[in-house]
C-alpha cells in the first residue's frame, strides 16, 4: 500500500469556523501536493470512470447542477465547477447536509497541491464526543488513495485496501491520523484533555470490530 508516516506527514490539516446563514459552522481543511500536473489531478477528481480507481464507485451527472452518489457514502449536488481549478458540492449523508470545496493550484516542480475544505454544522455534543477526526480520518484515507493512484497509475484494489486497513499498518494509519487531527483541534483552541478524549473515542470507533463496539 503506502508508507504510513510518510503519507501522514505529507498532509496538512487545519480547523476553523465560518458563519453561514444557518449559524456558525466548523471548517476542516486538508491538503496534499501530488507529483502530477493540475489537469491530471483534476481529471482524477472529476472523471466518473476514474474516481473509483482511488476513492469509491460513483454515479450521477458530474457537472454544475448535477447530482452524484458515492456508493455506501455521501451524495449531493455539484454547485459550482471551474475546471481545472476548483469545484464545490453539497455533501449529504445520514440526513445531514454539509459542503465541500476542492481547490487545485500548481506548484513550482510541476506538481499540484490539492486543498479540500469541508464545512459543516456540527452538534456541539457530537463535536465534543468525536472531534474533527470523525470526518478528518475519512478524508485522510481519500488523500492516501489519491496519492497511490497518482504515483503508481494503478487503480486501488478495494478488497486489498479493506484488508490493509485492518492490518497493523492500517491501524497505525488510523492512530496517526487521529493524533494529527487531535493536534489540529488543540491548535484551534480545544482543551487538550477534551481533544485527547475525543481522539481516543474516534480511533476506537474506526478500529473496533462491529461485534465488539
Amino acid at each position: 500500500m503506502i508508507e504510513v508516516s510518510e503519507q501522514i506527514n505529507a498532509v496538512t490539516r487545519t480547523i476553523g469556523t465560518r458563519t453561514l446563514e444557518a449559524g456558525e459552522a466548523r471548517v476542516l481543511t486538508i491538503a496534499q501536493t501530488y507529483p502530477a500536473p493540475m489537469e491530471d489531478v483534476w481529471d482524477a477528481c472529476t472523471n466518473i470512470e476514474r474516481i473509483p480507481r482511488w476513492f469509491l464507485p460513483v454515479t450521477g451527472d458530474l457537472r454544475a447542477g448535477g447530482r452524484f452518489q458515492l456508493e455506501g457514502n455521501a451524495g449531493g449536488t455539484i454547485e459550482r465547477c471551474d475546471p481545472p481549478k476548483s469545484f464545490t458540492a453539497t455533501w449529504e449523508f445520514g440526513g445531514e447536509v454539509s459542503w465541500i470545496e476542492v481547490r487545485l493550484t500548481p506548484v513550482e516542480d510541476g506538481g499540484t497541491r490539492l486543498e479540500l475544505e469541508h464545512v459543516a454544522h456540527v452538534d456541539d455534543e457530537m463535536w465534543a464526543r468525536f472531534g474533527p477526526g470523525a470526518v478528518g480520518i475519512g478524508w485522510d484515507g481519500a488523500l492516501m488513495g489519491l496519492a497511490l493512484h497518482m504515483t503508481t497509475g494503478r487503480a486501488v484494489d478495494q478488497q486489498e485496501a479493506a484488508a490493509w486497513m485492518t492490518s497493523p499498518e492500517g491501524v497505525r494509519f488510523y492512530q496517526e491520523s487521529s493524533e494529527r487531527w487531535r493536534e489540529a483541534s488543540v491548535q484551534a483552541g480545544t482543551d487538550p484533555q477534551a481533544a485527547r478524549a475525543a481522539a481516543d473515542r474516534v480511533f476506537a470507533f474506526y478500529t473496533t470490530p462491529p461485534e465488539q463496539s
